[in-house]
């Protein structure tokens, strides 16, 4: 049987000071690192709430406006006026299920495609970024350390996204809209 190790006790409910919780910081730390990579994709004409949904698409994580909704947490109707947007750029289509007229799926245009193609890019410049200073051994100890919180976590479906966005994005409700 394994072994469930004890619950930590570095806090205190009486003296709880938020500044110096872990929470605190990793949410600091996303919303840097979110501020950052809406910084690099509007060099591609992309919002926040546009470029993680091409990169679904891209890596066929995603297939259509359901699953991107149910994806990304995100209400059906926002995610149908961010396809709408999406297609008026000319990055998605809309194409009609040839097994089942009642779906439709979206595909990456030829521009789609290229402008996803540098989404990781900047998703590894902003990581890279953020690690400037660490050592590889530092870097490794760190996704140590991250994935034993992880481990920690009650709901598994809150762990981290094999899919992958590269940063553990996988909301658009704060403005990442991704």
């Amino acid at each position: 049987m394994p072994h469930t190790p004890a619950p930590a006790t570095f806090y205190s409910g009486a003296q709880y000071d938020n500044q110096q919780s872990v929470a605190f910081r990793l949410h600091q730390l996303m919303s840097a690192m979110r501020r950052d990579i809406e910084r690099r994709m509007t060099a591609h004409d992309l919002t926040a709430a546009q470029w993680l949904p091409l990169w679904k698409l891209k890596l066929g994580a995603c297939h259509n406006a359901q699953q991107i909704a149910c994806d990304l947490n995100i209400d059906p109707g926002a995610v149908t006026r961010l396809i709408d947007r999406l297609q008026a750029k000319g990055l998605i289509e809309r194409v009609r299920s040839e097994s089942d007229r009642r779906v439709v799926n979206l595909a990456l245009t030829d521009a789609g495609a290229e402008v996803a193609q540098a989404i990781p890019h900047a998703l590894a410049e902003v990581n890279n970024a953020f690690l400037s200073g660490f050592s590889a051994d530092e870097w490794q100890q760190l996704i140590g350390l991250l994935d034993r919180m992880l481990a920690n976590t009650p709901d598994a479906s809150a762990q981290a996204d094999p899919a992958g966005d590269g940063i553990g994005l996988d909301a658009v409700d704060d403005g990442l809209a991704p």
